[in-house]
């Protein structure tokens, strides 16, 4: 084990065209949290993730770990190297790729082990599993996880940066004057599955008056050369390219149109009314409970009414400032965006003191 007074903690985090990269992002925030309280955290750099952990921001300084895995055993042998050799105190896994066996061949030697998921369809050998999906219970890993295993489950573990609630009194302050939607955001994933958010500005092209849309992208986003072209001809489009300002933007919109990953709870940070699109089957279950519930309109982006339905909940959000207000207020008492806090001081808690 480590002997140095900084506890190490070693990141496995899936990413890739498929998944995006929400899961990188959430364990980015995690570590900061974690880094902010003594802790020495690196990742096991996937060729995927490492634009990612560059692009925003990562403090090479603080990377103990570097490695270019191609695939999931590569990957965890990388792990199963840095941590023996880095002598980490505790491991945490997203990716859900990782099964039970590979849990257990990176929780030795006194090691803790975090796991984050949202899909509870799979056992863990873990100390501590962290699911902040709404609806979710502890019962919904009864028998996915040993007795002795800590849960955090639920909206207000989830791993939020701070700046989103940083911005949480000026955003709702914003709401409360109930003014008519000047702004909308259009945030799809970095990684723009499917290109779908030129569909998206496509379909609404016709929808839109003066409001003005904000269309966040990755730099490797399918839809950014059309989108850059119609942006030079319409000046209601404004592009942010790998923005670190997701935060402002989610502040100073009125309604957005936005990916029903972990998103969803920057947005809720923040009280942004919206319309989630549902991008992967795994969202769906939630997404679809969230908005019976009423917290967001739910849109399903394999459906051949796609379109059809995006531009109805674009009136319904444009039209309706109480529907704007109430959606605001729900979705914000959902999540006050301190989670990464909270999970930080429970691994913390976990790691033996020196």
């Amino acid at each position: 084990m480590n002997q140095t007074a900084a506890p190490r903690i070693l990141f496995l985090a899936d990413a890739g065209p498929e998944v995006g990269g929400g899961h990188v992002m959430r364990c980015l925030t995690l570590a900061r949290a974690l880094t902010e309280r003594g802790a020495e955290c690196a990742f096991v750099e996937s060729r995927a993730a490492a634009p990612i952990l560059r692009r925003f921001g990562w403090p090479a300084q603080t990377l103990l770990a570097m490695a270019d895995a191609r695939d999931l055993d590569a990957l965890i042998a990388s792990a199963e190297d840095f941590a023996g050799r880095l002598q980490v105190d505790a491991i945490v896994i997203d990716h859900y790729g990782v099964d039970v066996r590979q849990e257990r061949r990176l929780r030795v030697d006194g090691r803790r082990l975090t796991v984050i998921d949202d899909l509870a369809d799979r056992h863990h050998a873990c100390d501590l599993l962290v699911d902040p999906g709404y609806g979710r219970r502890r019962e919904h890993y009864g028998a996915l996880v040993a007795g002795e295993c800590a849960t955090m489950v639920g909206p207000s573990h989830a791993l939020v940066r701070p700046e989103f609630a940083a911005a949480r009194q000026r955003a709702m302050g914003r709401r409360a004057k109930h003014g008519p939607v000047r702004r909308a955001l259009i945030a799809l994933g970095l990684t723009d599955v499917g290109g779908v958010t030129d569909r998206v500005v496509t379909a609404l092209s016709d929808e839109l008056g003066d409001v003005r849309l904000d269309i966040v992208l990755g730099s490797d986003a399918p839809s950014l050369p059309a989108l850059r072209e119609a942006a030079l001809t319409d000046r209601r489009l404004h592009l942010w390219v790998d923005t670190p300002e997701m935060a402002s933007l989610m502040a100073d919109a009125d309604i957005a149109i936005g990916a029903g990953g972990s998103s969803v709870w920057e947005r809720a940070t923040v009280g942004l009314p919206s319309a989630t699109v549902i991008l992967a089957e795994n969202q769906r279950e939630m997404i679809d409970l969230m908005a019976g519930a009423g917290f967001t309109f739910a849109i399903d982006a394999t459906q051949p009414e796609f379109e059809d339905r995006l531009r109805e909940c674009w009136r319904a959000l444009v039209d309706d400032q109480t529907l704007r207000w109430s959606l605001a207020e729900r979705t914000a008492e959902l999540c006050d965006g301190q989670g990464a806090e909270r999970v930080a001081e429970r691994i913390m808690g976990l790691i033996p003191k020196s």
